[in-house]
């Protein structure tokens, strides 16, 4: 069973790299660990934790996207609500309400949500962001809860994965067939653009 490791990156979009630098390394405190680009195109990455990241892609004529309260239902294509970031400690939560109330952004009351306390605020680009720390002795990672009055069909099969639901892997890539082709960036750290093979 692969055994993932959080979220490597979200990618993003924003018309404003610099706005969104501000925003993410300046008031957030997120370091800006990478950065990627040429002429008419960026793709920057801040640290969230030891292993998260999130990405921002810069396009010319990006334009903010309107303000959506999080959670609110909407009709019609659509695939992202919000995004929400865990803090350490129920006083960081309370510094970043009063760190964002302090640059003008509108932040939400700190609201309890029984397994974590949440705040909700949106970036420079329009993206709703939610900061959430862990209630004390709530752990739903540890002891999943399905709390649901009437939980969906496959819900009821439970929290682990069911290995049944797909066909099985019956011919696993070879070793050596296993080629990593360069992408966006690759000659930026290897020098050269050219197919690698995996170790």
């Amino acid at each position: 069973m692969v055994k993932f490791n959080g979220i490597n990156h979200l990618a993003m979009a924003t018309g404003d790299m610099d706005r969104t630098i501000l925003f993410w390394r300046d008031l957030l405190g997120m370091r800006l660990v990478g950065g990627l680009g040429r002429p008419g195109y960026r793709h920057y990455f801040f640290q969230i934790s030891e292993s998260d990241l999130i990405a921002f892609f810069e396009w010319p004529n990006t334009q903010p996207v309107a303000k959506k309260e999080h959670g609110r239902p909407v009709a019609g294509p659509f695939v992202f609500d919000h995004v929400s970031f865990g803090v350490e400690s129920e006083a960081d939560l309370w510094e970043l309400k009063d760190k964002l109330e302090a640059a003008e952004f509108d932040v939400s009351d700190v609201i309890n949500h029984g397994f974590i306390h949440s705040i909700y605020a949106h970036d420079p680009n329009g993206i709703p962001i939610e900061f959430s720390h862990n209630v004390e002795s709530i752990d739903i990672r540890r002891d999943p809860q399905m709390r649901d009055e009437k939980p969906s069909r496959l819900a009821w099969q439970g929290a682990d994965p069911q290995e049944d639901a797909w066909p099985k892997v019956t011919r696993p890539t070879p070793v050596a067939e296993r080629i990593v082709y360069a992408g966006a960036g690759s000659e930026l750290f290897h020098g050269k653009k050219d197919v690698a093979r995996s170790q």
